[in-house]
């Protein structure tokens, strides 16, 4: 625990302008960031008396081993600082809102050549417009099945289109009138995408205008005797009343709003948010957050929340006007900050009166619910992991609780696409950007042992390597960050317990490597599947955790998700391999051309689904050498490739077995980086 007076800074070197500062711990991880209009008084007062501090305060300062700052500007500029440091460091202390579920969205592809309209849930992705979220998924198919009806927009994956272009013949909801089948061209690019725009407004909020458009046009066609034609737009007239029933009028006046309304405790936050557009409830959305900061008041919050909320939306995801409980802090500045990104006035208000008054109050309701929900379920959660990381420094006989955790397990297949996997858990739960994998390089065929070793090798000379340049006695925070992109670097930390999959044999191949690197001081065990016996290097009896154990089960928990990340990269991999097998037979096609393909399909399956059409728009390939290619992949393709029928849901259309835009907020890809 460190004295906050060894590290207090002159008082006449902390400048008296706005700016942004953070506390680093000794490691050089950092644990706090703020902004201040003066950062001399904000900073100074951190550094008086402990006891006068705020519980929470006083373990940040005592956890701290360093404070530095960055002058800005303004306010403006110290709020945009602020939330990207947050979001780059993660840090322990700040109030870090995170959703309470998994919300699912209305999303519409607006980036592809014919939109879809398609329900998903996880983080928003470049390109896609967004509706909601919602509460329910069967309450946004329910009303996509009813708009479909009046605007039949594509809902099939891109698979499923493509497979019917190339047929000539649309699917079930072209021929019922839910799809106006642009694969096989009954309609245009430019009148789908009429469709769609029509969808998109009704969606937000537009809805009075189109129905008045097609009562005007009922009536016309009634005056015409098109009779089948008015009773078709009366039926769809009935669909849009049955889809705006679901969302009753809360504002007269048809506002575009958010309301946002806490409910808090010493401890925790909840945060509720309604999102009102066209005077009706479009969303609902939650967030929970532990108030690490003990001295944030509920100004402080609401400013944070509203921070985090709107820094990476699009301008039309910000509404002119926001309802709060109450005036949060920096008010100016944020408006300033929000009217920019929105690019026009954006207002902050707290209701006094009327409809808004009482929409405040159901939004609060729904806070205070939330938060009870939240501590019901949660409340053994953070005592038990503590039992946990207990548990193990005990059984270990370690000389602190393990607070970060790195397991390691490796995955082939006879020997072949040999990988390796680094998982994470900090303070008992997954820290997944900190998740790394390995393609082993040093060692032929199947020896698990041999893998291990090269694995702890390559990530431990990495730490040593990054750690090499600090000077001793320095602080090491500066050393850690990246200076190109001011990220910490890949393997800078050094974990409290370094878990490998396996018994004695990998627990020796681990230590040794460890040991040749002088880490000796680095605690290693490893957890044998077979009776979940856990082994500490030169050990002759293993570790036995009661089956009840909180810290066996912590344990399985790490073991078992390194071994579902190895396994996923090992099937990339081998899925690369196969297409790189199947287009072997190609003749012609060299090894360019292959990788070329690869980049830009990514698996076997996509690359099947591909037309010839999408094949010869690649670089450096003709119209015959796409011939070729797609003749190879469909002649490989076994017959359950080929013969398997993709699961609809023939009310709204949408793919269950899905190759669209990836909405589920599972890691995928590139997102861990492969070293």
């Amino acid at each position: 625990m460190a004295d906050p007076s060894s590290y207090r800074p002159a008082s006449g070197s902390i400048p008296d302008s706005p700016g942004v500062y953070r506390f680093s711990d000794a490691a050089g991880r950092v644990i706090y960031v703020g902004k201040a209009k003066n950062l001399r008084s904000r900073l100074s007062s951190y550094f008086q008396d402990v006891v006068n501090l705020h519980p929470r305060t006083q373990t940040m300062v005592t956890t701290a081993a360093k404070v530095d700052w960055t002058v800005v500007a303004n306010e403006v500029e110290s709020l945009q600082l602020e939330y990207s440091w947050i979001k780059e460091y993660d840090p322990r202390f700040n109030v870090k809102y995170r959703d309470d579920k998994s919300y699912p969205w209305l999303a519409i592809t607006l980036n592809e050549e014919y939109p879809r309209v398609m329900v998903g849930r996880g983080p928003k992705k470049k390109g896609v417009r967004y509706f909601g979220p919602y509460s329910h998924a069967w309450a946004i198919r329910e009303t996509v099945d009813l708009l479909l009806r009046v605007f039949p927009m594509r809902s099939c994956s891109k698979g499923v289109f493509n497979r019917h272009r190339q047929i000539g013949r649309p699917c079930l909801l072209g021929y019922i009138g839910k799809c106006a089948a642009p694969c096989t061209g009954q309609v245009s690019q430019e009148e789908h995408r009429k469709i769609v725009e029509d969808f998109s407004a009704f969606l937000s909020g537009q809805t009075a205008t189109y129905v008045r458009r097609l009562e005007k046009e009922m009536k016309a066609a009634a005056a015409e005797l098109e009779y089948e034609r008015a009773a078709k737009i009366r039926d769809d007239l009935s669909a849009l009343d049955k889809a705006l029933a679901k969302n009753a009028v809360v504002l007269g006046d048809g506002t575009d709003t958010d309301v946002i309304a806490l409910s808090e405790d010493p401890l925790e936050v909840a945060v509720q948010i309604f999102y009102v557009r066209g005077g009706r409830i479009r969303g609902q959305r939650g967030w929970i957050a532990d108030k690490a900061d003990g001295d944030a008041t509920t100004a402080d919050l609401v400013e944070r929340f509203i921070q985090q909320m709107y820094a990476s939306e699009t301008a039309d995801a910000i509404p002119r006007e926001i309802l709060v409980p109450t005036v949060p802090a920096g008010e100016e500045a944020l408006v300033e900050w929000l009217s920019e990104l929105r690019g026009s006035r954006v207002a902050i208000r707290v209701p006094q009166r009327g409809d808004k008054k009482d929409l405040m109050a159901t939004v609060e309701r729904n806070a205070l619910q939330t938060l009870t929900m939240h501590k019901t379920k949660r409340a053994s959660d953070l005592t038990t992991r503590n039992l946990a990381l207990e548990e193990i420094q005990a059984a270990l006989d370690l000389p602190e609780a393990p607070l970060r955790m790195e397991c390691y397990d490796v995955s082939n297949l006879q020997g072949t696409e040999v990988v390796a996997s680094m998982v994470v858990f900090e303070d008992g739960l997954p820290r997944k950007s900190e998740y790394r994998r390995f393609v082993i390089k040093g060692v032929d065929g199947q020896n698990d042992v041999a893998s291990i070793a090269e694995v702890l090798t390559r990530r431990f000379k990495r730490m040593l390597e990054d750690r090499a340049d600090i000077p001793v006695g320095e602080d090491p925070t500066a050393y850690l960050v990246d200076p190109e992109t001011g990220r910490a670097k890949k393997f800078a930390y050094t974990p409290g317990l370094v878990v490998v999959d396996g018994g004695p044999p990998q627990v020796a191949a681990a230590r040794q490597a460890m040991d040749e690197l002088g880490l000796g001081d680095i605690p290693v065990c490893g957890l044998a599947k077979r009776l979940e016996e856990v082994w500490l290097p030169d050990d002759e009896d293993p570790v036995i955790f009661s089956r009840t154990s909180e810290g066996l089960y912590l344990l399985q928990r790490l073991r078992d998700e390194a071994h579902r990340f190895a396994i996923t990269h090992h099937r990339n991999r081998r899925s690369k391999s196969m297409v790189e097998s199947v287009l072997d037979e190609v003749a012609g096609l060299g090894e360019v051309r292959r990788k070329t393909l690869l980049k830009h399909f990514g698996s076997l399956k996509k690359l099947r689904q591909a037309t010839i059409d999408e094949v010869a728009e690649l670089p450096g390939f003709g119209r015959r050498t796409a011939e070729s290619v797609v003749l190879a992949v469909n002649s490989a393709a076994t017959k359950a490739d080929t013969g398997r029928a993709p699961s609809v849901n023939t009310a709204t259309g949408e793919i269950l077995d899905d190759d669209g835009p990836d909405l589920t907020g599972l890691p995928r890809g590139d997102l861990n980086g492969e070293n």
